[in-house]
This record gives structure tokens, sequence and C-alpha cells, in this order.
């Protein structure tokens, strides 16, 4: 079966920072749809530039799992996107949270939290090597017991999220910080999926294993039903038993 996969991406940095333009030619977006390609997934692209900033109706509406990169327009991206991206979720849309989008509209939305941390960014980066900790999880077949990214941005606890439902990695830096770089939850009959790995100023959306990553996330996160069925808020007037007075 095929996956409907769309790749949102606010595609700032590529427009005015030139090292991550000459990392990412076609974008961030660009990159890891590249890396992902799959004959099961059939891959869309949009970013907050886009005519209804990426996402119109009729792609939300026909995506499976939706991947979320933001980090400098965060504050762009209107309430109106967010609550229609948050009810897509609610119905059972996958979605994948990329690096810096632990700080946006929708993350914190569907957290209920501020999804702050301690971060650092040096020009050569600080080694990250992330830890495979629950190796049944679907998410992490076919990897190896730990991978390592050569130059990240730290990302560091305490991390602002309510208890995962699942913790799938967790990263140690070379600068000595701990963080839990791979988190899941449902909302709804959505499920999300969170990884960190993945600045703008290191190519780490051409790494295989980080491709491999989010292959599996994708695929985890897809659901299989596809009624699209939502918990509503309805008034029950009679009772299922008897009458509401309690006599029969």
């Amino acid at each position: 079966m095929t996956i409907k996969v769309t790749i949102w991406n606010e595609g700032r940095h590529e427009q005015v920072h030139k090292e991550v333009q000459d990392i990412y030619p076609d974008r961030i977006d660009g990159a890891i749809a590249a890396g992902i390609k799959h004959a099961d997934f059939e891959i869309r692209r949009g970013t907050l530039d886009d005519p209804d900033e990426g996402l119109p109706d009729a792609l939300l509406n026909d995506t499976d799992v939706l991947l979320w990169w933001g980090h400098m327009a965060h504050e762009e991206v209107s309430d109106g996107l967010i609550d229609r991206i948050q009810q897509r979720v609610l119905k059972g849309m996958g979605l994948v949270i990329l690096h810096s989008g632990h700080h946006s509209k929708l993350f914190r939305r569907l957290m209920g939290t501020n999804a702050n941390l301690s971060w650092r960014e040096s020009p050569a980066g600080d080694l990250e090597r992330v830890w495979v900790i629950n190796p049944s999880h679907p998410i992490a077949e076919g990897l190896p017991p730990y991978f390592e990214v050569n130059a990240s941005e730290m990302y560091g606890e305490p991390f602002d999220i309510p208890q995962p439902d699942e913790l799938v990695f967790i990263s140690w830096y070379s600068g000595g910080e701990v963080f839990r770089s791979g988190c899941t939850w449902q909302r709804g009959r959505g499920r999300i999926f969170f990884f960190s790995p993945g600045h703008e100023t290191y190519p780490i959306y051409h790494d295989k294993i980080v491709h491999q990553v989010i292959s599996n996330g994708i695929r985890w996160a897809q659901q299989k039903h596809r009624d699209g069925r939502i918990l509503e808020n309805w008034h029950r007037a009679e009772a299922l038993h008897g009458r509401p007075d309690g006599k029969v």
C-alpha cells in the first residue's frame, strides 16, 4: 500500500543563508525526499511561502503522514493552518516532527507545553551519539545499537515535553549532555514521532541512517484505518437503559 507523505519545510534558511544553500541546494525538504525515496512512498513537498502556506486543504486531506521542519519562522505560520493540521492528526494522520520543529506552534499545541530545552550551536558542531534504547520498536528496525552524527547542534535536557508514550532514542553529546532524541505520542487517533538530529548548517539530512530512521517513523506513524473518525462532543438525550429518571 502506498503511503502518501507530505514534507513541509518553512524554507527560509535556504533563501537567506548561503551556507545552507550550499549544503541543501534543493532545500532541506528536497534532501529528505531524495533520501527516503521508496516505491511505497508517494512524496509531495510544500513550504511556508507556497500558496496556502504549502498545505492547501486538498493536499493536507490527502496526506497519510506529514513531516514538519521549521526554525526561524514559527510565528509566521497561521493559527488557522495549525488548527487544520491538529484536526487531521486527531483523525489519524501521522506526524513526524523534525529537529527545531520542537518549538513550532504545531508541536507545542499538540504537546500542551512550551517544549523548551537547552541548546548549543558551534561552527564545528558536537559529536552526537544516538543510542537505540528500544530496539524492538518499529522505528528502530534495521538500526545498529547506536549511530553517530559527526557534527550536530546540541539539544540537552531538561526538555519540556509530556512524558513520551515511548522513548526510542537517547542522544549523548561530546560536550557531556544527554537528550531524549526520539519520542512518540498518540493524540486522538494520530501517531506523533519527534526526531531531533537535523540542524540546517550541518549535512545531517544527507545521512543514510537518518533517512532510515525517518522512513521507519513514517511507516510507524501511518494508520491502517481510513475512516477518519474523530471523537465528537455530543448530547446523549436518552439513556441506553431505561429513562433518565431511573424508571423503566
